[in-house]
């Protein structure tokens, strides 16, 4: 559905026309999305540095072999490089594969549904209407 920004103060709002509580919720839940995917990527950061981490791990274990430090290699082999992050079986990609399958798909489906149910599944409807409003407050709406 294509948008006309060309409206004036004698046309009505930007999308299909809802309640303002149903508008605010709307915005509500597109925030709630926005700030779970902000921590998708937040967990896809500590996926990426847990995997640094322990590669250096690894390298160290090779010097500390290198240089017959063989009790302390023996322990970051045996006790850090097979952990978990969570616990001793949990690998942050666990975590982050978990995160996308549960909250994120369930936060993404019920975004879509609110969207779909409240707004003929426009997106951003609130901020499209405060741009009209600044657009006109400018003399350029």
């Amino acid at each position: 559905m294509a948008i006309d920004n060309s409206s004036t103060e004698s046309e009505a709002e930007p999308g299909p026309a809802i309640a303002e509580t149903e508008l605010e919720a709307l915005h509500e839940v597109e925030l709630a999305l926005e700030w779970v995917q902000r921590a998708q990527g937040s967990l896809i950061e500590f996926h990426h540095a847990t995997g640094h981490g322990m590669d250096h791990l690894a390298e160290a274990e090779d010097l500390l072999r290198e240089s017959d430090h063989d009790e302390l290699a023996d322990a970051i082999r045996t006790d850090l490089l097979p952990h978990g992050v969570v616990d001793e079986d949990r690998w942050s990609y666990d975590v982050l594969e978990n995160f996308q399958e549960t909250l994120l798909a369930e936060t993404t489906r019920l975004e879509r549904r609110v969207r779909r149910d409240l707004a003929d599944g426009e997106r951003h409807l609130r901020e499209r209407r405060q741009e009209r409003d600044w657009k006109e407050r400018a003399g350029r709406g």
